[in-house]
């Protein structure tokens, strides 16, 4: 491996209530999520920084910073219109990128 920064598709990790909550939600929600993170996981860039940045996610989703003085922080990916979201974090790393959803809700 040459140590240059990968690209996508990123890899991906659920923390245990990530998952637990993932592996119970109804069959509509799951896809949701699973569609959500799909887009996460191929996205040029997974915190969607600069203006209008999230243009190619599909309209039932949006992606925000937790907090706006952390843009490299954790962030929320909504989807479903709304009805879900996850939380997550993006580890830059060179040799192994890796994203984390550390949080699971559906509505």
């Amino acid at each position: 491996m040459s140590g240059e920064f990968m690209g996508p598709p990123w890899q991906a990790d659920w923390s245990k209530e990530a998952e637990e909550t993932r592996d119970t939600l109804p069959a509509d929600g799951r896809e949701a999520l699973l569609a959500a993170r799909a887009e996460l996981v191929t996205a040029k860039d997974p915190y969607f920084r600069g203006i209008d940045s999230d243009l190619d996610l599909p309209s039932s989703m949006s992606v925000e910073p937790v907090q706006s003085t952390r843009p490299g922080g954790m962030h929320v990916l909504y989807f479903g219109r709304g009805r879900g979201w996850l939380r997550y974090h993006f580890t830059p790393r060179s040799p192994d990128p890796q994203i984390v959803i550390d949080e699971v809700f559906w509505q």
